[in-house]
């Protein structure tokens, strides 16, 4: 099934008059797209880099397995992340990634078709996804359709979200607005555990063996979460609000 698609069925594999247009520039040449490509197993994560480097309009920026830094998937410059869900490390992959470069897209490969993992896609912010039996046709199309901003998808998968959408809606009037600890990646847990026992950013960074600019992204984006301006104020906050800031994520994104 094609994930830019209606969802059908019986077969759906994407056809010749499904597949998006590439992408041109100002002066009518092609624009490249950059890619980075996730998956734990190998011949997925090579094949799919050796097929859609053909591409004309594609260019694969690097690739690893789940346990791949997102600092270095950042780092490389891809503008899409092809990510494959099959085990939930690739959902946390994604989310990681996009903490450190919320503009990047994410396109989710090897979907099951079930109502639950095209939710979690949803929820996790991917961009676009293609489901198992996927070709390399639909990848192609789904990746010029996340650079769009675009989605399509059956009536069943949009009466989903829909649904979804309404129901996190009805929570949120009843509730008490959330203090945003709920929403930090576990690499931004890390951060503030390490903030709570006053190391400074190029401490932090040296414990975490990663670049101080990325500390301060980090850092950016807890505050931001938090609805705080001052990293001071992260203990106070979240000992106000029932949490510790001392407590070490048992998620681990390397």
């Amino acid at each position: 099934m094609s994930s830019n698609a209606s969802f059908s069925a019986g077969h759906s594999h994407l056809t010749a008059s499904h597949a998006s247009p590439s992408p041109a520039g100002p002066d009518g040449g092609l624009i490249s797209i950059s890619l980075f490509i996730l998956s734990d197993v190998r011949l997925l994560c090579e094949g799919l880099s050796s097929c859609l480097a053909r591409q004309e309009c594609l260019r694969i920026a690097g690739h690893g397995d789940l346990a791949t830094p997102p600092e270095q998937v950042v780092d490389s410059g891809a503008q899409v992340l092809l990510v494959d869900i099959a085990t939930p490390q690739g959902l946390r992959q994604s989310a990681a990634c996009r903490a450190l470069a919320p503009a990047l897209k994410v396109v989710a490969i090897a979907v099951a078709e079930a109502e639950q993992d095209i939710l979690a896609c949803a929820e996790a912010g991917v961009s676009g996804f293609v489901l198992r039996e996927g070709s390399i046709s639909d990848v192609v199309a789904a990746v010029h359709n996340a650079m769009r901003d675009e989605l399509l998808c059956s009536p069943k998968v949009a009466a989903a979200l829909f649904g979804r959408l309404a129901l996190l809606s009805a929570r949120t009037v009843t509730r008490e607005p959330a203090a945003g600890v709920d929403t930090l990646t576990p690499r931004e847990h890390e951060i503030i555990r390490f903030v709570g026992e006053g190391l400074s950013n190029k401490e932090i960074a040296r414990a975490l063996r990663i670049r101080n600019s990325t500390v301060k992204n980090h850092m950016h984006n807890v505050l931001s979460k938090l609805q705080i301006r001052r990293r001071g104020e992260i203990s106070k906050h979240l000992h106000a609000n029932g949490a510790a800031a001392s407590a070490p994520s048992r998620i681990q994104t390397r």
